[in-house]
């Protein structure tokens, strides 16, 4: 039987669900529980001498603050990290996931040369022009972090239809295959509940919510970038400078996707 962690004061007011929760916050926040598995219900019962009832309670608690995942026939493990970006600058998520400390990576899910009449006006390009697609699971330390997917005109992005997008980012092999380094751009951030298919490519339960990104990457001035993110809300976070408030812009209505 597993030596009692001795975190609980049965002469204290608070309830002993709220104590054990309080210590596995805690131990979670100092790494104990890093790259080793989460201990289970019976495992943490012993260990703190209480019933499995105030176990599942303080659990509970524990996933809805976003410490934990897990539950409904999956087992519980300490939720990944959150890594959070800041805006304003045109940043690459794989550098992004890779600054944090994190591991990042792709599968790729498409990689084509293909027509999008929608995507190609946005570019202010012909209707028939060739585009690059490419479409990724990204991830970080092994775990769903988002659905990206980008469009870029294969007049100017044709190499990288030959290019392994495994552990590395688009902007990284457009200026090594291609010689082209984006200037700028811009993006918007939405909330929006993805399909049935993205959930569950992100691990997402039904309804949960996710950041949706649109962005239009350019080239001295002109559009060469068409992208759609969609993050896991739970692992990914937006910063902003308030320093100066005329940057930020707040728009209202319209469709949540193009």
């Amino acid at each position: 039987m597993p030596a009692q962690h001795g975190a609980v004061d049965r002469d204290d007011p608070m309830p002993l669900w709220a104590q054990v929760q309080a210590d596995i916050s805690r131990r979670i926040r100092r790494g104990e529980f890093d790259g080793v598995d989460f201990p289970g219900e019976h495992h943490l019962v012993a260990e703190y001498d209480v019933s499995r009832h105030t176990v599942r309670e303080a659990l509970r608690a524990l996933r809805a603050g976003g410490l934990l995942e897990g539950g409904r026939g999956r087992p519980t493990r300490v939720a990944a990290r959150e890594i959070s970006q800041t805006q304003g600058t045109l940043y690459s998520l794989f550098s992004s996931v890779e600054r944090t400390g994190h591991r990042p990576s792709s599968d790729v899910r498409v990689l084509e040369a293909r027509a999008d009449g929608v995507v190609a006006a946005r570019l202010g390009l012909e209707e028939s022009t060739p585009l690059v697609y490419l479409e990724r699971l990204r991830r970080s330390d092994g775990e769903p972090l988002a659905i990206d997917r980008v469009w870029i005109p294969a007049q100017l992005a044709a190499p990288l239809l030959e290019a392994d997008f495994t552990h590395t980012s688009v902007y990284a092999q457009l200026e090594r295959c291609c010689g082209v380094r984006l200037t700028g751009g811009r993006e918007q951030v939405r909330a929006v509940v993805p399909t049935p298919a993205e959930q569950r490519l992100l691990g997402l339960e039904p309804g949960t919510a996710a950041l949706y990104v649109e962005r239009v990457g350019e080239l001295r001035g002109r559009p060469v970038e068409w992208r759609q993110t969609l993050f896991r809300g739970d692992r990914f976070a937006f910063t902003t400078d308030l320093a100066d408030p005329d940057r930020m812009t707040v728009t209202g209505g319209g469709p949540l996707r193009p």
